[in-house]
């Protein structure tokens, strides 16, 4: 079948209808994922058209991905979290929804105290399990929408359901019903999907899904979820691995616009950020995230990169306030008693503080040299020098200006003693930094010497 397609202004295929591959056993891509090798990046060269939506947005899992690696937040904790999302997330909403569990009392405390805040944005939604008491307890609770884990690789269907294909599907069409049954609207957990068979499997169970849908009248979600991190962003990739081919073939083949389609990334391969921007770009319109990327093994894609990559691809925030950021930071450090890694992106200590001579000399001239944006501005996070053997006088300069919120030039008299006693110290046998407190100590005992 064509049709003329007035956004493109071409005839276009307009319905590609796979059916369901079953098959006795799993196809588990051996080839591309030999298990006692590192797994195989293999090219096709089928090139997929960028095609963004009008609108994307950010959706959260730190109240439930996010807490399957660490110890579970305190209710006050989650609220505290759940007002900063709402405070980053801008009038706009552009952090749009947050996921929570149901299961204890501890959960629905948490769930109660963020919605007594009263906040649009962002929607609370649900991670339940596949039961129908489940799914009277999202019901019970005023929940709109609910996520739904639907295994869909042979790894999950053959090895750990024990089912072939269509067996498998047909549980879970079961279970959509059962949810569609009680008023809540499915966002269908596709997990695995960079290992599974894309058009034997995955395509085809999504036109059932749709199919439901269109009977309901209840729009159905899909999340796109690279459980292992599997998923690259190289044009002309093969499937299943393939991030442009996935979010393409849901679209084009699966029949699912771009607002019921998100994509749930992990860094096992460090390509979580660059997989969800890659999404966006390829017709997804929400990209799931958690704070600083804390989740299950190497994490999720991080809630305050993904911040940045819309910045970027849209040239704005849209209102998005990016302070919280430093506050969402400071609240795990100094709180929750989180470590954050002082080099983290955004978030840690150190990610916008640099220990060449030469780099802080060129702070010392003008900061936009060496520092990535106005940090101060946007992150309320001021560029910083760590004082170490390579510092030099520049970046004692660089350090006492900040402290004293004045310009301090490399040849003032308090630059030149601090630098002479930073090489005494490395010059006595001392490999490691030099502390900002025993900087500002030996800078007060040189202030007080030099007073009458």
């Amino acid at each position: 079948m064509i049709a003329f397609n007035d956004k493109k202004n071409v005839l276009t295929e307009c319905e590609y209808k796979y059916t369901l591959q079953d098959r006795e056993d799993g196809n588990l891509y051996r080839d591309m994922f030999p298990y006692d090798e590192i797994p195989k990046c293999t090219f096709n060269f089928r090139l997929t058209p960028v095609d963004p939506p009008e609108q994307i947005w950010i959706t959260d899992t730190t109240f439930r991905d996010g807490q399957q690696s660490r110890a579970p937040y305190e209710p006050e904790q989650i609220r505290e979290l759940f007002r900063l999302l709402h405070r980053l997330g801008g009038p706009k909403g552009i952090i749009r929804q947050t996921e929570f569990f149901l299961y204890s009392e501890r959960d629905r405390k948490a769930l109660d105290m963020c919605r007594e805040l009263g906040y649009e944005f962002p929607e609370i939604t649900g991670w339940i399990r596949a039961s129908k008491k489940d799914f009277a307890l999202a019901r019970s609770l005023g929940l709109r929408e609910c996520g739904i884990l639907v295994s869909c690789s042979d790894y999950h269907i053959y090895k750990k359901l024990r089912m072939t294909r269509r067996e498998a599907a047909d549980m879970y069409l079961g279970v959509i019903k059962d949810a569609l049954d009680a008023g809540i609207h499915p966002r269908c957990h596709f997990e695995d999907i960079t290992r599974a068979d894309f058009y034997g499997f995955v395509v085809p169970f999504a036109h059932e899904i749709h199919e439901l849908a269109d009977e309901s009248g209840i729009p159905i979600k899909i999340r796109a979820c690279d459980t292992m991190g599997y998923g690259v962003p190289y044009p002309g990739a093969s499937m299943p691995r393939s991030v442009p081919g996935i979010i393409y073939g849901l679209r084009n083949y699966g029949g699912f616009a771009a607002e019921q389609l998100e994509w749930h990334g992990h860094n096992d391969f460090y390509k979580a950020v660059v997989n969800s921007g890659t999404a966006w770009l390829y017709g997804a319109a929400s990209v799931n995230c958690s704070l600083l990327g804390i989740g299950e093994r190497t994490g999720n894609t991080p809630l305050e990169a993904m911040v940045m990559e819309y910045a970027q691809i849209r040239g704005t925030l849209d209102g998005m306030d990016p302070t919280a950021i430093r506050d969402i930071a400071d609240y795990y450090e100094k709180v929750i008693c989180y470590h954050i890694p002082a080099n983290t992106p955004f978030v840690g200590e150190a990610f916008n503080t640099t220990q060449a001579g030469i780099h802080a000399d060129g702070l010392l001239k003008d900061e936009e040299i060496y520092n990535i944006f106005n940090t101060t501005k946007i992150l309320r996070s001021p560029p910083k020098v760590g004082i170490s053997r390579n510092s030099g006088a520049a970046g004692i300069a660089v350090w006492l200006s900040a402290r004293l919120g004045t310009s301090v030039a490399k040849n003032d008299p308090a630059v030149q003693h601090l630098r002479d006693w930073v090489d005494a110290q490395y010059e006595e046998g001392r490999v490691t930094n030099i502390g900002d407190a025993e900087l500002a100590a030996e800078y007060k005992a040189y202030t007080e010497g030099e007073k009458p």
